[in-house]
Order: C-alpha cells, then structure tokens, then sequence
C-alpha cells in the first residue's frame, strides 16, 4: 500500500510562505473556469437574469467541503487522494477509477471542444480549417506542452491567467454596470423554477465550479508542488480557499454579464456552447468597445487552453496513479505512465470530438450533465477519507452531510424526471 512520501511541514505561516503556496489551488481554479462559467454562468443571466446568482453561490457552498477534503487530506497526510482511496480498500479505488476514467474523456471533450471553436472563431477565416483540424492541432500543443514535464511552468503560467481574467472580467462588469443593463425596462425573466429548466439547471451546477473528482486531480498536483516547494497545512488550504474564492465570484461576474449586456435585447440566445461563444465575445465588445474583440477572443481561447491542459495532466495523472495502486506498484505512478494515460484521454477525447462535431452543444451539456449525476459518488468518496477524524470541524461535518443530500437528491429529480416518473 502506498506510504506518505512528502510528510506536511510545521513551520509557521506567514504571507511570504502563503504566497509561495499560491499554485494547485489556481490550477483548480483553471479548470473550474470554463465550460461552467464562460458558457453557462453568462447564459444563466442572459436567459433568467439574476434569479439563479442564489443558486449558484448554494452549489458552491454544498460542493465546497468535497472539494476542501482533497486539499486538507494532502496537507495533512502528505498523501494523494487516491492514495486515500487505495488505503480504505481495492473497491473504493476500483469506484474511484473507473467514474474518473470515464469523466476524463468526456471533460477533456466538452473543454477541447469549446477550446477549438474559440480558436477557430479568432483565426483568421481564409485558414478554412475546420473544427476537428482545430481540435487536433489544439490537443497536439497540449501533449507537447505535457511531455515537456515543466510542472514549475504551468505553475506560474496558471496564476498570470487567472489575474488577468478576473481583472478583466471584473472591470468589464464594472463598465456595463455603469452603463446601465442594455435589455428593454420592462424584461421579464422567465422562471427557471421548472421541470422545463431542469436540464439547464443541472448543466449549470455540475461543472459550477467544476467536477467534482477535481480535488483529486488537485491533490495530486499539491502533491507534485511539494517536491520542490514544500508548504505547511495552512498555507495548503490558504491556496485551496483563493482558487474556489475566485471561482465563485467570477461565476457570479459572469452571471451580472450575461444580465446586464444579453437579457432583454431581444438576441435569441444560442443554447449550444460553441455557438455562443461569438455571443460572449460581442458581449466583451459591445461593453469594452470594437478594439477589444481580438483581446478578448484570445483571452477566452486562453482560459480554455489552461483549462485543457489542465484537465488533461491532471486526469492523467489520476487514473495512472490509481492503476499503479490497484496494481500494488511501490512508491507513484512515473512519468511515463503518466504521459500514456494523459496521451490516451487526449486522443480518446478528439476521437469524441471528431465523432459528435456536429453535435457540439450537446457534447458540452452531455459532460456537464454526467459531472452532475457523478458528483454525488465523488463526494461520498472523498467525505468518507475525512469523516471519522476528530479534528474535522463540525461545521465541515454538517456542511458535508448537507451537501450530499443536496447533490444526491437533485441527482434524483433530474433522473426522475428524464424517466418520466415526474411532471
């Protein structure tokens, strides 16, 4: 069974110390601000203006702990989650494996996807490549991009991404608040309080922030960072804390967005995440002014980008972590493995694309939609690592309990629903 290799340190914090801890949590951040906040936090408001911002903020709050345990069981054990997972038995880590490695390629699909069409829609049109070209050339840089091994690069690379996204998505809503909502006075917000909403609704929390198996990923980079710069627990869940901090209000900025530039114009809304992309750009330009297209274009296809490598090193690294375990290896998962996994959801993932390209909205929902009725699963998973410690918080404890209830019986609604046993 897999040991403990990077004991927590002890020393103090300090802001210093905090600071140099900033990394894994960011890198969350990155893969959490997608798909969920680009696309579906921006439509939420453009669609039902500000009655789903509560909603949101109490998905983030019920998801919140799950992925908290990822983090805090690393600090403080100087273990991975899945490590976790392999010491509470084979079968947890069998569970564990196979949600993660069916969610692997169906995330890396529905981000390399939106990924692609953001690319294609700034390349210049005489290009003529078409969206699977796009998605191959994408994913070819992504492997390259891995194989290098820079772990330290993409490090730094994440926090220079995610500041001048929330810089420039917090002033653009502070200039369309300025400007006052742009839709007719006399709006009215349909209700998203529906059965016909529901499918919407379940989009919308489960990538809000992310999947949940992320904490997984997330300790494994945490695990990764301390090789080379160790931190203490504190400064583990100080990092932890400003990446879901950031996530949460840029969901909610991206929500006052859509309300306050799209709802009640009168613009027939694209349901279909590669279709709205445009939609989302002109947002950034009719707010920012005409010079801020090509900014803004590239600064999408640049959170995207993030989020794809991302999600393909950190799934990588996971599902080669847990069959090196379920195989008993000693010590982790090498390098190598880890490039055969991350190379296999890369072209697994394109084979997806290439398959359902002209399916792209659907792709997109389909992953979001699967992250949701997985999420309860992953909770459980990572709750049952944390739940019988002494120093868990009762706050966290009650949280956790909370939060199950929520996810698992949302999950049951939507399910209900999709069945027909209701409505």
């Amino acid at each position: 069974m897999a040991t403990a290799t990077h004991p927590p340190v002890q020393e103090q914090s300090s802001w210093k110390s905090r600071l140099s801890a900033l990394g894994p949590g960011l890198l969350m951040a990155s893969a959490a601000i997608g798909g969920s906040h680009l696309v579906s936090s921006t439509q939420a408001g453009a669609l039902y203006q500000w009655q789903l911002v509560g909603l949101v903020l109490f998905a983030l709050l019920m998801k919140y702990p799950f992925f908290r345990f990822g983090a805090q069981y690393t600090a403080e054990t100087g273990e991975s989650l899945v490590q976790g997972y392999a010491r509470k038995g084979r079968v947890t880590l069998w569970v564990f494996f196979v949600f993660c490695a069916v969610s692997s390629v169906i995330s890396a699909a529905g981000v390399g996807i939106l990924c692609a069409v953001i690319l294609k829609f700034a390349l210049p049109t005489s290009w003529g490549l078409s969206v699977p070209w796009v998605a191959a050339l994408m994913m070819a840089s992504v492997w390259l991009i891995l194989l290098a091994g820079r772990f330290p690069v993409l490090d730094k690379l994440t926090k220079l991404i995610i500041t001048i996204l929330t810089v420039v998505t917090v002033v653009t809503v502070i200039v369309a608040a300025s400007k006052g909502a742009q839709g007719a006075a006399d709006a009215v917000a349909p209700s998203p309080w529906t059965l016909v909403a529901l499918p919407f609704l379940v989009a919308l929390i489960g990538w809000m922030p992310a999947p949940i198996e992320i904490s997984a990923l997330q300790s494994l980079w945490i695990a990764e960072k301390q090789r080379f710069r160790p931190a203490n627990a504190r400064d583990v869940i100080f990092d932890f804390n400003v990446g879901y901090v950031i996530s949460a209000i840029l969901a909610v900025f991206f929500i006052a967005l859509g309300a306050l530039v799209q709802f009640g114009t009168g613009t027939q809304i694209q349901s279909a995440g590669g279709a709205y992309i445009p939609q989302l750009i002109t947002m950034y330009t009719n707010t920012m002014g005409e010079w801020a297209r090509p900014l803004m274009a590239l600064l999408a296809f640049v959170v995207m980008y993030g989020t794809t490598i991302a999600v393909v090193d950190g799934y990588g690294r996971a599902c080669a972590e847990s069959m090196h375990l379920i195989r008993r290896g000693e010590g982790g998962a090498g390098r190598q493995a880890v490039m055969v996994w991350s190379t296999g959801i890369a072209l697994v993932a394109l084979g997806i694309i290439v398959w359902f390209s002209a399916q792209m909205g659907e792709l997109l929902r389909f992953a979001m939609v699967a992250a949701f009725i997985m999420a309860p699963i992953f909770a459980w998973l990572n709750f049952q690592l944390v739940r019988r410690q002494d120093h868990l918080s009762n706050t966290l404890r009650i949280l956790a309990w909370v939060g199950l209830a929520f996810l698992g019986g949302f999950t049951l609604l939507f399910l209900a629903a999709e069945l027909g046993l209701i409505g």
